[in-house]
């Protein structure tokens, strides 16, 4: 599955701003707190082997943090979002010359006015591409997306409410999919596999939060027991294979931010060597 190995990490640093200005905050947030889960989320990054491109804080976008919705990378190739949220637009246009310019990969860009897609909503098993059709994605960037790596199927999957698809599902190994246990999220997994065109295995956890895992060159960067211990109880106990990274993120968790949100990850050819 060499879909899901990767070379590079891009992480951006908490502004000061997310403290009180970040979409979607749902509690007081320690702002020290959040900066020392995000570093633990960093150095975990570079201790699995990964070069990590960490960019400065923007005051000016309290959000940015989540780097995960400003580009798709797959295969070498990056697609530029066009995030759904009016105040996330500009986050890309620094994203965009990180990739061009420092990892030097060709870059797509949506030409659909239209379209919107964030990354959180993009889940690629490897094999094929999931679309979540949510508040922050429509099917015009899902269309984008397929356009931009025909090489895979991409499947819309109807997401409702405000949450991205990857906040109640990833992929926690090869054809591997870890699901959440609300009614939401059993429903998206139905759609999931009456739409694949492969099997996968499923692991199913308490809390749909810590459904959202990063598998990362044989790592599973997982949410830790501190904020659902039953959640990392199924981690420990079905996954113990492989390497486990459990860490929190309560604070990004307050902007309904998951593991995966902090991150784009990247694989260059080139330097693969250096990680197997």
């Amino acid at each position: 599955m060499s879909g899901l190995r990767y070379t590079h990490a891009i992480v951006c640093r908490i502004p000061s701003s997310y403290k009180t200005k970040a979409e979607g905050l749902t509690e007081t947030v320690d702002l020290d707190k959040a900066r020392r889960q995000h570093e633990q989320y960093v150095t975990t990054l570079r201790e699995i082997g990964l070069d990590v491109i960490e960019l400065p804080p923007d005051e000016a976008h309290p959000d940015g943090v989540f780097v995960e919705d400003t580009a798709v990378v797959c295969n070498g190739t990056a697609l530029i979002t066009r995030p759904g949220l009016e105040s996330r637009k500009k986050e890309v246009e620094y994203m965009r010359t990180i990739l061009k310019t420092e990892l030097e990969l060709p870059v797509v860009e949506i030409k659909d006015e239209k379209a919107t897609i964030d990354g959180g909503d993009v889940l690629f098993t490897g094999r094929e591409f999931f679309v979540g059709i949510s508040s922050r994605t429509n099917h015009g960037g899902a269309s984008a997306l397929a356009a931009a790596f025909p090489e895979f199927p991409c499947t819309p999957i109807k997401v409702e409410g405000n949450l991205h698809l990857k906040s109640f599902m990833s992929m926690a190994g090869p054809d591997l999919i870890c699901v959440g246990s609300s009614e939401a999220a059993r429903a998206l997994l139905k759609r999931v596999e009456r739409e694949a065109t492969c099997r996968y295995q499923i692991l199913t956890v308490p809390d749909d939060q810590a459904a959202n895992c990063v598998f990362v060159n044989g790592h599973i960067l997982h949410v830790s027991g501190e904020q659902f211990p039953e959640s990392a109880k199924v981690f420990e106990d079905r996954l113990k294979h492989y390497n486990l990274k459990p860490l929190c993120i309560s604070e990004m968790a307050k902007a309904q931010g998951n593991l995966s949100c902090c991150s784009i990850l990247v694989r260059k050819t080139r330097h693969l060597k250096n990680i197997m």
